[in-house]
C-alpha cells in the first residue's frame, strides 16, 4: 500500500479520536456502515459527552435519515389566492410551534410551501427542523431557500445551526457569519461561540495536513530527481567506458589513414617527397596513399644513398627506385595487422615524427637518425612496396 495513503489514514484516525462526531458526517455513512459491520459500536446520540468536542462547544446529534420532505414546484405561477392561503398555513404553523407541536407545524408549513414555494417558507420550515434536531431535513430546506434567495439570513442561520449539529464546524461557522452579517441576532452569536473554537481546530488540522502533504510531495520529487540524475550519470559512464573499450580493441592509429586506417592521414602529402632520394625510390610514388596522400611521391625521396643512417643495418639504397611509383590500391590490412607498427603508432614520439613528415615531406631527413622512427618509416615503405 502506498505510504502516503497509509499516512493519510493515520491522520484521519487521529482526527476521529479527537473528534468522534466526524463519523456522523453524511459523507462518511459508508465508513460507519463498514466499521459497524466489523462489530464496532459507535456512540449513540444519548452519549453526548462522547459527541462533544469540548464542554459546551456544541451538541452533536445523530443524522436523520428520514425520507425527503415534500417540496414545492417553483415552475408553477403563484396566484394571489395561493399566496394568501399559504400565509394562513404559516400562521397556523406558528401557533403549533408556540404550543410545542413541531410535527403539526411541519404539516402546515408543508402545505404553505406547496401553495407558495418561497424562500421564507422554506427557511421557516428549516428552522422548525432544527428545533426537532433533524439537521439533514433542515439543510435541504435551507438549500432550497438560498437557491431562491442567496441573501436569506434565516436560510443561512438554519443551515449553519444544522451543520453545527452534524459537527461540520467550518461550514457551520461560514453560514452563521453570513447570517450575522445580513441580520445579526443573539442566537447566532451564541451558536458561533460554540462553533468557532472547533472550526479553528479543524482549520489548523487542515493546514497541518496540507503542510505535511506538501513536504511528502517535495521529498518524493527530490528522490525522483536524484534517481534520474543517478541514471543519467550511470548511462554516461557506461557510454564512456564502451567508447574507451572500443578504441582499445581497434588499436588504431589516431587520425588513421582515410580509406584504410580509420580517420585517415588528413590531407595527405601534397606534392609528395620532392627532390627525390638519390639511390632510392626514383620516379616517386604516383598514385600516392589512396584517399590520403594524393599525388604520390613525385621525384623520389632525396638522399639516403646506401641506406638510412642510424637504423641498424641501414636501409639499402634500393638502387633504381620504384619505377612507376606505388600503386593506388595499397592493402592497408598489412599495416593494420602488423603488431610492431600498431604498437609504434601508439608512441607519441613516433606519431609526432610521422605528422611532421606529413606536413612537410622534406623533414624526413631530420628523423632518419632517430632509432625509433627510421625503422618504422622503412617498414611502412616495405609494406607499400610489397
Amino acid at each position: 500500500m502506498d505510504d502516503s495513503k497509509v499516512q493519510q489514514l493515520k491522520q484521519f484516525v487521529d482526527l476521529c479520536k479527537s473528534n468522534p462526531s466526524i463519523l456522523y458526517d453524511p459523507s462518511l455513512s459508508f465508513f460507519r456502515d463498514y466499521i459497524e459491520g466489523l462489530g464496532a459500536k459507535l456512540p449513540t446520540s444519548s452519549d453526548k459527552s462522547k459527541y462533544t468536542v469540548d464542554d459546551e462547544k456544541g451538541e452533536i446529534v445523530e443524522p436523520d435519515n428520514d425520507a425527503p420532505q415534500k417540496m414545492g414546484d417553483s415552475s408553477v405561477e403563484v396566484t394571489d389566492e395561493n399566496r394568501e392561503a399559504a400565509q394562513e398555513e404559516k400562521m397556523k404553523a406558528m401557533e403549533a410551534i408556540s404550543e410545542g407541536k413541531p410535527e403539526e407545524a411541519i404539516e402546515h408549513l408543508t402545505s404553505a410551501i406547496l401553495l407558495n414555494p418561497s424562500a421564507i417558507m422554506y427557511a421557516t420550515r428549516a428552522s422548525v427542523y432544527v428545533k426537532m434536531k433533524k439537521p439533514n431535513a433542515a439543510i435541504r430546506d435551507a438549500d432550497a431557500a438560498l437557491e431562491i434567495n442567496p441573501d436569506s439570513a434565516k436560510g443561512h442561520k438554519a443551515r449553519g445551526m444544522a451543520r453545527a449539529m452534524l459537527g461540520q464546524w467550518a461550514e457551520a461557522a461560514k453560514d452563521l457569519h453570513v447570517a450575522s452579517t445580513i441580520d445579526y441576532d443573539e442566537e447566532i452569536s451564541a451558536v458561533l461561540k460554540k462553533v468557532e473554537p472547533n472550526a479553528h481546530r479543524i482549520e489548523e488540522h487542515r493546514r497541518k495536513y496540507d503542510r505535511l502533504r506538501k513536504e511528502r510531495e517535495e521529498r518524493r520529487a527530490q528522490r525522483e530527481r536524484q534517481r534520474r540524475k543517478a541514471e543519467a550519470q550511470a548511462a554516461y559512464e557506461k557510454a564512456k567506458e564502451e567508447e574507451k573499450s572500443s578504441s582499445s580493441r581497434s588499436g588504431g592509429m589516431p587520425g588513421g589513414f582515410p580509406g584504410g586506417m580509420p580517420g585517415g592521414f588528413p590531407g595527405g602529402m601534397p606534392g609528395g617527397f620532392p627532390g627525390g632520394m638519390p639511390g632510392g625510390f626514383p620516379g616517386g610514388m604516383p598514385g600516392g596513399f589512396p584517399g590520403g596522400m594524393p599525388g604520390g611521391f613525385p621525384g623520389g625521396m632525396p638522399g639516403a644513398p646506401g641506406g638510412m643512417p642510424g637504423a641498424t643495418g641501414g636501409m639499402p639504397g634500393a638502387a633504381g627506385g620504384m619505377p612507376g611509383g606505388m600503386p593506388g590500391n595499397v592493402d592497408f590490412s598489412k599495416i593494420l595487422n602488423d603488431p610492431e607498427l600498431m604498437t609504434a603508432f601508439k608512441d607519441p614520439e613516433v606519431m609526432a615524427a610521422l605528422q611532421d613528415v606529413m606536413k612537410n615531406p622534406a623533414n624526413l631527413s631530420k628523423h632518419q637518425a632517430n632509432p625509433k622512427v627510421a625503422p618504422i618509416i622503412a617498414k611502412m615503405m616495405g609494406k607499400f612496396s610489397g
